[in-house]
């Protein structure tokens, strides 16, 4: 017959037995599921970046278009002149307002400036780009609608903006190769895009864009 203390030891050492069997199973399990938790951390991360950059790109769109229509405005010419210098300093704005995002080489921005022609359709008048990404406009380059009324206007088909007589829209189509943080391959290949338009706040001589200045080809 066991002794009631030789009892009781023993089954304070069967308990801490289990105590010491339950931390391992914790651990073990804890060493599955840390990898999994973290490629979900990270999953977040990326998810929130992608909004982040998402958001970025379209405010920078937007100013950009906002930024075009006040060119000149507030001037004591008649009809002020938009020259090659106002519109290299739009475009300066970009990598101030996109820090970290590098987009002159991982972007592209075509400022459009959207007028009507003599016979009352709409045309590109001009057309000046930003950022070393290859991508071309969706709805036409320079010159585009010069004569007739076969060119609706620019944006989705049926939604086009257009420009009323003597005076123009400032249309903005805006690119950027979206760089992951982690999940690259994840991912894929992801390029964000939007635009933006924005009528011009004066009245400004629309005949073409004037010296000094580069000129910021397409």
């Amino acid at each position: 017959m066991i002794a009631r203390p030789d009892l009781l030891r023993r089954a304070r050492i069967a308990t801490r037995r289990l105590a010491r069997n339950v931390r391992g199973a914790i651990m073990i399990e804890m060493a599955f599921a840390i990898p999994i938790l973290v490629l979900i951390g990270f999953g977040g991360l990326e998810v929130a970046n992608l909004t982040l950059v998402n958001t970025q790109i379209s405010q920078i769109g937007l100013s950009v278009a906002d930024n075009a229509s006040r060119i000149a405005a507030g001037s004591n010419l008649a009809l002020p002149q938009v020259r090659e210098a106002d519109i290299n300093e739009v475009f300066a704005g970009i990598e101030k307002q996109g820090v970290g995002l590098d987009f002159q080489k991982n972007g592209r921005i075509i400022l459009s400036s959207l007028q009507r022609n003599n016979d009352g359709g709409q045309t590109i008048k001009w057309q000046r780009c930003y950022g070393k990404l290859a991508v071309a406009s969706a709805y036409g380059t320079e010159g585009t609608g010069a004569t007739g009324k076969s060119f609706a206007g620019m944006g989705d088909k049926g939604k086009e903006v257009t420009a009323a007589g003597g005076t123009a829209v400032m249309f903005v189509e805006i690119s950027y190769k979206y760089q992951p943080l982690v999940y690259g391959k994840w991912l894929g290949p992801k390029t964000i895009k939007s635009t933006a338009a924005f009528n011009i706040r004066e009245t400004r001589d629309l005949t073409q864009v004037y010296s000094p200045g580069t000129k910021s080809s397409c």
